[in-house]
């Protein structure tokens, strides 16, 4: 059975979307893809069915990462299935934690940046919705940062689960 990461933004246009994609290509890199799968949504339904936003994108293309997506809401049915549940923002935390239907649940939710051993201080990945482009380019380096420390720890509850 794969061990499965969902990442949960606001809307599931930009951040979720975006991290989706650095991780998943993070994943393949290393020969994962067939013990690991990866997927993303929102805390709410604004955008569900829209693509990504435009500027996700292009900054996720100008940079080599494919883009394919669609929008969704996460739903509290969902934790059962998912082995890691990552939070891009401390709101999203709180969000997904009311939404966790046992405190076992609950606790399979993580902040991105929590990986990042670089980062300190506010963990939060901020929403470049309302800026440009530069916002975008801020987020995918926050969400490339955090990855190599996402896919370690991933690695081993991945192993830990062959063992």
């Amino acid at each position: 059975m794969p061990y499965r990461v969902c990442f949960v933004c606001t809307g599931n246009i930009c951040r979720s979307p975006m991290a989706q994609s650095v991780f998943r290509e993070r994943v393949r890199e290393a020969g994962l893809d067939d013990l690991i799968e990866v997927d993303s949504a929102g805390t709410g339904a604004w955008h569900e069915g829209d693509c990504a936003d435009p500027r996700t994108v292009s900054v996720l293309e100008a940079n080599g990462y494919a883009s394919e997506h669609v929008a969704r809401e996460f739903q509290a049915s969902w934790f059962s299935r998912l082995d890691l549940v990552i939070a891009l923002d401390s709101g999203h935390l709180q969000a997904l934690r009311r939404l966790a239907p046992t405190p076992e649940e609950a606790e399979k939710i993580r902040l991105l940046r929590s990986f990042d051993p670089s980062a300190s201080g506010d963990l939060d990945v901020p929403d470049p919705y309302y800026g440009g482009l530069a916002g975008f380019e801020e987020c995918l380096d926050m969400v490339e940062a955090a990855s190599e420390g996402l896919l370690a720890a991933v690695r081993k509850a991945v192993e830990g689960q062959a063992a």
